[in-house]
């Protein structure tokens, strides 16, 4: 079995990227497809995999400013020749699924979301700080790029949706049915220790949508220790606004995430997220989550046993739910904490990503079997005739 896996842009570091090294594990021998690829903004092991660029891999300032050449997209998975694969997985939050594969490929899509700018162009805006030339054109090419992503939906023989937030997005905007399938977490890198310190933990890449300025300023407020680990255009804007009891340590190595996971009081999770994979980490740490009420947070947190909600994207709700989990830290239960976590096990998004190849590829002889069958059945009665 030939397979080869689509990925929108290898230029930052974050849940995608968990995903496609998952996908990478599960088959090792396929090559990566990709707009472009910046080495030095990805892990060393990555240059022992065989990634095959676009030519917007050889635009100036593509890597450090990709937004610009939203337009290109399009023109570059489309230029892709990707005859000869049995399979095509493509790992989507822009636009990777438009990629053209032969009638005889199956074409997988594993949906991160569907095209955020695309489809949520003004709170995009909002958040980004485009600026007013940007916000001038960018619109100018929003008909087309929705057009050509609608259109480009339909190429696709599964969708595999993340969480029950994207499974009604592809719905809505692709008219698509989709499985959902949790994205891969590694559970086993995590462990509870016996012994917690005073500081709240944000683990995140520090941009607008992330809405990591929330949390800022609700600890602000409160007074209380904050770290957040993670690097982005938004970190010396919130270094700007943080008081001091807020620090930011930038990347940290996998062990120190693990330390920091593990013995904090709560992680904090501000945004309004796909789904959202700090939050099962910091779980299988055995550490409680205190998360906006929406999106991928719904599938990963229960209320009142792993975490706490505040339902009002605002500092004034974060301060208030962490003074209520303040009261009542004491009732969370590390080993329960855990066990949700463990539902999102790497080893149980392969299982079901197996099962699901296998099945597509079942699927069509099946389809062929049935088309020939109901074209003999026609031969017959027109031979009746």
């Amino acid at each position: 079995m030939r397979v080869a896996i689509i990925h929108d842009w290898l230029n930052q570091y974050g849940g995608a990227e968990i995903v496609l090294e998952a996908l990478k594990e599960m088959f090792p021998e396929a090559p990566i497809y990709t707009s472009m690829y910046w080495p030095q903004a990805m892990p060393d092991f990555y240059r022992g995999w065989d990634i095959r660029t676009s030519f917007m891999d050889k635009l100036p300032f593509v890597k450090t400013h990709h937004q610009p050449f939203l337009p290109l997209y399009p023109l570059a998975f489309e230029g892709f020749d990707l005859s000869g694969y049995d399979v095509v997985i493509s790992n989507k939050s822009g636009f990777c699924h438009g990629v053209i594969t032969p009638s005889e490929t199956i074409h997988i899509c594993y949906c991160l979301t569907p095209t955020r700018f695309v489809w949520n162009y003004h709170g995009y805006i909002r958040r980004e700080g485009l600026g007013r030339v940007a916000r001038w054109l960018l619109p100018l090419f929003l008909n087309y790029l929705r057009t050509w992503d609608r259109l480009a939906a339909d190429r696709v023989d599964f969708f595999v949706a993340i969480s029950q937030e994207v499974k009604k997005r592809i719905a809505k905007y692709y008219k698509r049915e989709s499985e959902v399938i949790y994205p891969p977490v590694y559970t086993d890198r995590f462990q509870p220790s016996p012994e917690q310190d005073d500081y709240f933990l944000v683990v995140s890449r520090l941009i607008p949508y992330k809405r990591i300025d929330i949390a800022v300023e609700a600890f602000n407020r409160l007074g209380l220790p904050l770290l957040i680990v993670g690097e982005g255009r938004d970190r010396k804007a919130l270094e700007a606004m943080a008081e001091p009891n807020v620090r930011f340590l930038g990347r940290v190595s996998g062990g120190e995430l693990a330390r920091l996971y593990a013995r904090c009081q709560a992680l904090i999770f501000p945004g309004r997220e796909d789904f959202g994979i700090a939050p099962v980490e910091a779980q299988a740490a055995g550490r409680p989550v205190i998360a906006y009420a929406a999106g991928g947070a719904l599938d990963t947190v229960i209320e009142c046993e792993t975490g706490l909600f505040f339902y009002e994207q605002t500092p004034e709700a974060l301060s208030e739910t962490v003074r209520e989990f303040m009261r009542y830290s004491d009732a969370f239960d590390p080993e329960v904490i855990r066990a949700n976590a463990l539902r999102f096990d790497v080893s149980r998004f392969k299982e079901r990503m197996q099962g699901l190849v296998k099945m597509a590829l079942h699927s069509l002889p099946e389809r062929y079997e049935m088309v020939t069958a109901r074209l003999k059945q026609k031969r017959k009665k027109w031979r009746e005739l």
